[in-house]
């Protein structure tokens, strides 16, 4: 299956929680989704915030071929050719510009766009967008607002990030217009930093056996 022709609202759907992962180590990042994987979490975002993303997506892409890819802080067409490239299934940024929508379009590449107000929710969907990464949810009015958008905003669908833990997932996800939270409480860097596997796995399996 070419991954790349999935589209959001299935890759929003292959797990209720995103995990929002910062690698630092190569290495590790094997051993980081696999522990996720195990947990039952198949979908990873792996955030451009550090200099070993890109060779980790090219790696994981090669070595971890059962996770669903994902490439977090797509902020332009460049990132957006370079995660595609690499391998990733596809691109999430933390908000959204007409030039990186439409080459999103151009290339045929799955992206889900960042917003945080009812007029970027609107250009969104004059481009054709329906699925949106709401951030940062908490900051920009968090539950009130994703219930304020489900009136006027009927077809579109929200990843709330920023702000998302283990004490409001279960909230965010209780939303209809909701379909996944994005969140690095199930593979914190710090776990990842000493090599904890294990405990990534527990967070993940015990993050998804509270969602009812």
């Amino acid at each position: 299956m070419n991954k790349t022709s999935l589209t959001p609202q299935e890759i929003m759907t292959v797990s209720p929680v995103i995990p929002v992962i910062e690698i630092a180590d190569i290495s590790q990042s094997i051993d980081l989704a696999n522990a996720l994987i195990a947990g039952g979490i198949k979908v990873l975002e792996i955030t451009l915030r550090t200099e070993a993303a890109l060779g980790a997506i090219e790696l994981l892409a090669k070595e971890v071929p059962e996770a669903v890819l994902g490439a977090g802080t797509v902020l332009n067409p460049d990132d957006l050719a370079k995660v595609r490239d690499a391998g990733a299934s596809f691109a999430i940024s933390p908000g959204c510009t007409n030039t990186l929508l439409k080459s999103a379009k151009d290339m045929q590449f799955p992206l889900i766009p960042g917003v945080s107000t009812g007029s970027e929710v609107m250009n969104g969907l004059e481009l054709g967008y329906t699925h949106f990464k709401l951030f940062p949810a908490t900051s920009v009015g968090g539950i009130p607002l994703l219930k304020s958008f489900s009136g006027p905003f009927q077809n579109a669908k929200f990843c709330p990030t920023g702000g998302i833990s283990e004490s409001n997932y279960l909230d965010f996800l209780a939303l209809k217009n909701v379909l996944c939270v994005g969140g690095s409480w199930v593979a914190p860097s710090d776990l990842t930093r000493s090599g904890d596997f294990e405990k990534i796995t527990e967070l993940s399996a015990s993050a998804l056996a509270n969602i009812k």
